[in-house]
């Protein structure tokens, strides 16, 4: 084992930082950064790091003694650390390369890639792998329930990474998961996302056919396939490939691969039968809701199998699996409205999530409350989409795009028109009204809130803390309801 060294990180609070950071202090590094205000959870899990974070960004913060800095994709070529980072001359390196050349040599990197349910495959992978005593490194984007931190080094042979199909770094632009080597790669989906960085969805596909290029010959593509996208891209492969599907209630496609049959769902999770080949394994029950959760456990299930748990194990894994902080988390329920959080941004994780709600709270008046946040997500184009994707709540509320002035500009695609949205799902006899803030959601929210209702709150940032301000609000006397 190598000595200990000092590493500078630049814009350290990122999802995939943080965790990087983790691992150099389990490893016994000293790690040092910087970064703009950060918040919980993220400032929670760095303060217990022990590493005290610069305010970012200035070149006086990079100190003289540091063996490499690892800059984080959202700093720019412009950003005075790095800049005076490249004028000393000191090692500089983006996360992925940091982490493929600190941590994944030798190990046998699993790869979880995919437009959704990225987050969850990855923690649930790793789960079913520690909790049947695999020992597995692995890098979760996220809060895992049941793991103690999103990172750690582990000692078996597999490292469990979440692959970002998002850009690296300031001089590379290309996706976060091109620089994992992975032996074993699930695709969970593949749809258009990230409009800044890819034209089209054809750009998009072209970025995962690389990643599938890339598992050896003696590895595994673990595919979801019912996702046509997903199918499509495979055609670079010349690793096997494993699909995986769920099965509708009267639905028979075949029995290659992992197939998820009698599916139901309910207030304790999501119910099936796992078979493989044709050969049922066990009836299993994941703690999650939602039809994509059951896809998202598959794929874990493909990956974890080689490495050797047995049935028995996985089915233990499985139950026991606690879920993913802002993944239809329960925060809480005042006055007999319960608060629900949730990351989904893009039109078909809004839908899917909605569903999912519908079979964890079955009878309820379901609420979803959207902010499209992500650049992607305020785009005008995606206005139908996001009208079908709303329409499965009883009622809705809806922010206005976080970068409407952005999107809106001369050289931008448009921004979502929020009132047409509210006005055509009042049209089609669904509740709706949109806001400017969260504030306004909150305000609009406590003279229409009824005892017995779920609100969904879905975004891709904090909105503006909208689930503590309800909470908040509805312990307050009267519970704020008209």
């Amino acid at each position: 084992m190598s000595s200990p060294r000092t590493f500078y990180l630049i814009a350290l609070g990122g999802t995939a930082m943080a965790p990087l950071a983790g691992l150099l202090v389990e490893r016994g590094d000293t790690v040092l950064g910087s970064d703009l205000p950060l918040y919980p959870p993220m400032s929670d899990r760095i303060a217990a790091l022990g590493i005290q974070v610069r305010p970012g960004f200035d070149a006086r913060n990079l100190p003289e003694a540091v063996d490499r800095v690892v800059v984080g994709n959202l700093a720019g070529k412009d950003n005075p650390e790095l800049v005076e980072a490249l004028r000393r001359g000191l090692p500089v390196s983006s996360m992925p390369e940091t982490l493929h050349d600190e941590f994944l040599a030798g190990r046998h990197p699993v790869v979880v890639a995919g437009t959704h349910g990225k987050t969850t495959t990855t923690a649930l992978t790793a789960w079913l792998l520690a909790s049947s005593g695999r020992s597995p490194g692995y890098l979760v984007g996220g809060e895992p329930m049941n793991l103690p931190a999103p990172s750690t080094i582990g000692t078996g042979a597999a490292f469990v990474v979440e692959g970002d199909e998002y850009s690296t770094s300031w001089r590379d632009k290309g996706p976060k998961f091109l620089h994992y080597a992975p032996r074993t790669l699930i695709l969970t989906s593949i749809e258009f996302d990230h409009a800044d960085l890819y034209r089209d969805l054809d750009a998009v596909k072209d970025a995962f056919r690389k990643a599938v290029a890339l598992v050896p010959p003696d590895g595994l593509i673990v595919a979801h396939g019912d996702d046509p996208n997903v199918l499509d891209v495979l055609s670079s492969a010349s690793a096997p490939v494993l699909r995986y599907r769920v099965e509708t209630a009267g639905e028979r496609t075949g029995d290659e691969g992992l197939v998820a049959r009698h599916v139901s769902f309910g207030p304790e999770g999501s119910r099936f039968t796992v078979v493989e080949n044709g050969e049922p394994l066990f009836e299993a029950l994941i703690p999650l809701a939602g039809r994509h959760n059951v896809a998202n456990a598959l794929g874990a299930i493909g990956a974890a199998r080689p490495f050797g748990p047995a049935p028995r194990e996985l089915l233990a894994g499985l139950a026991s699996f606690g879920g993913v902080r802002r993944r239809l988390e329960v925060r809480g329920t005042e006055g007999g409205v319960t608060i629900v959080d949730d990351f989904a941004h893009h039109p078909t994780a809004v839908g899917e999530t909605i569903r999912g709600a519908r079979g964890r709270f079955p009878g309820r008046r379901l609420w979803a409350i959207f902010e499209p946040r992500s650049i992607t997500g305020g785009r005008a184009d995606f206005a139908s989409a996001y009208l079908s994707a709303l329409s499965a709540a009883d009622a809705v509320a809806v922010a206005r795009p976080f970068h409407a002035a952005r999107l809106g500009s001369p050289s931008g695609p448009g921004a979502l028109d929020t009132g047409w949205l509210a006005a055509e799902l009042t049209r089609t006899g669904t509740l709706a009204f949109d806001a400017d803030s969260a504030e306004s959601i909150a305000e609009g929210l406590f003279s229409r809130l009824l005892p017995g209702d779920v609100v969904l709150v879905m975004s891709s940032g904090s909105f503006g803390g909208l689930c503590d301000k309800l909470l908040e609000g509805l312990r307050a006397p009267n519970g704020r309801f008209s």
